[in-house]
C-alpha cells in the first residue's frame, strides 16, 4: 500500500543485472526472483516462473524499475466516493473515485480529453507526471490506443500545459498487477534477431556454443490513490474551434489510457490501459 511520502517526495530506481546459470541450477531462479523483489520494494514477486531455468540456460539478463511519487496536490480521502465505472461489455462496477475542486491541467481534443497530474519535485531537476487519456465514448479506448501507437509524437503533442477550473471531476483509484511471457509478442512486432542463434559472447570465451534468447518474462505493478503512485516493472494536435468553457469536466468513469512520464526528457516509465479499476 502506498504510504505518505516524506521529504523524499519521489523515488525511482532503474537497475540492470546479469546472472550466470551454467549449471541450470534451480537456485538461480530463486536468486533472480529475490533480486527483482528486493529492487522493486517487494512489488514484483516470482519474476521467473518455476521451470524457466534448465540445463540449457547460460545467462539471465534482468532489469527492474521502481517508482514512487506523491501528488503535487494530494486528494482528500474523505471525499473519495464509490460510483459507476462503465465497462466495454456494457455493464458497470462500483469503484472508489477521487475528486477535487482545485484547478487541473486539462486539454480537450476531438474525441478525447487529457488530464495531467504532476508529482512533487524531488531534490534533482526531474519532473514526473501521470497523464490520463480519456476517450469521449465509453468504447473509444481501442481507437485512441491506435492513434497513440500509430501517430508519431502523439503523446508530446497532446499534453496539457495550462491549469483550468474544473466542474465535475472524478478519477478512479486503482491497483493492478500484470505479467506475461513476451517473446511471441516481440516477434510479431519484428524483433526476431535475439531469438536466433548467435555467436558466443566474445567476453565469455569459455562458452563454445551459439546463444539465443529463449524467453522473456515481464511483470509490472501500479497503484494510484489519494497520496500518489507506486509502480514497478521488471524487464498533430486537433484543437476544437469552439470557445473555451468556464469550467472543464473530467470524469474517468470508463476505460482510459494512463502514462507516467518524466517531463524534462520525455521518457515514459509506465503506460497502460485501465478497463476495470478493481479487476486487479
Amino acid at each position: 500500500m502506498l504510504k505518505s511520502a516524506n521529504s523524499n517526495v519521489f523515488q525511482i530506481n532503474v537497475l540492470i543485472s546479469m546472472f550466470f546459470a551454467l549449471d541450470g541450477s534451480i537456485q538461480v531462479t530463486k536468486e533472480v526472483n529475490l533480486w527483482a523483489e528486493k529492487e522493486t520494494s517487494g512489488l514484483i514477486k516470482e519474476l521467473l516462473p518455476s521451470g524457466s531455468v534448465d540445463s540449457s540456460t547460460r545467462l539471465i539478463f534482468t532489469n527492474a524499475v521502481y517508482f514512487k511519487g506523491a501528488w503535487n496536490d494530494k486528494f482528500d480521502a474523505s471525499k473519495t466516493k464509490d460510483d459507476n465505472f462503465f465497462l466495454l461489455n456494457g455493464s458497470s462496477v462500483q469503484v472508489p473515485f477521487m475528486t477535487s475542486k482545485k484547478k487541473q491541467y486539462i486539454r480537450q481534443f476531438s474525441g478525447f480529453k487529457v488530464l495531467g497530474l504532476p508529482y512533487k519535485q524531488g531534490e534533482d531537476k526531474r519532473k514526473f507526471s501521470m497523464y490520463f487519456f480519456l476517450p469521449d465514448a465509453i468504447d473509444g479506448l481501442p481507437a485512441l490506443v491506435e492513434k497513440v501507437c500509430s501517430e508519431s509524437g502523439f503523446l508530446e503533442n497532446h499534453l496539457p500545459y495550462r491549469r483550468v477550473e474544473v466542474g465535475v471531476f472524478r478519477i478512479p483509484k486503482f491497483k493492478i498487477s500484470f505479467g506475461f511471457e513476451a517473446s511471441e509478442v516481440l516477434k510479431r512486432l519484428g524483433l526476431v534477431l535475439p531469438f536466433l542463434a548467435m555467436d558466443s559472447l566474445k567476453w565469455y570465451s569459455s562458452l563454445d556454443q551459439r546463444l539465443y534468447v529463449w524467453s522473456i518474462f515481464h511483470k509490472s505493478f501500479i497503484e494510484v490513490n489519494e497520496e500518489g503512485t507506486e509502480a514497478a516493472a521488471a524487464t498533430a494536435s486537433v484543437v476544437s474551434a469552439k470557445s473555451l468553457p468556464m469550467e472543464w469536466d473530467f470524469v474517468a468513469d470508463h476505460p482510459f489510457l494512463f502514462v507516467v512520464r518524466e517531463d524534462t526528457t520525455g521518457v515514459v516509465l509506465f503506460i497502460g490501459q485501465i478497463h476495470n479499476p478493481i479487476s486487479g
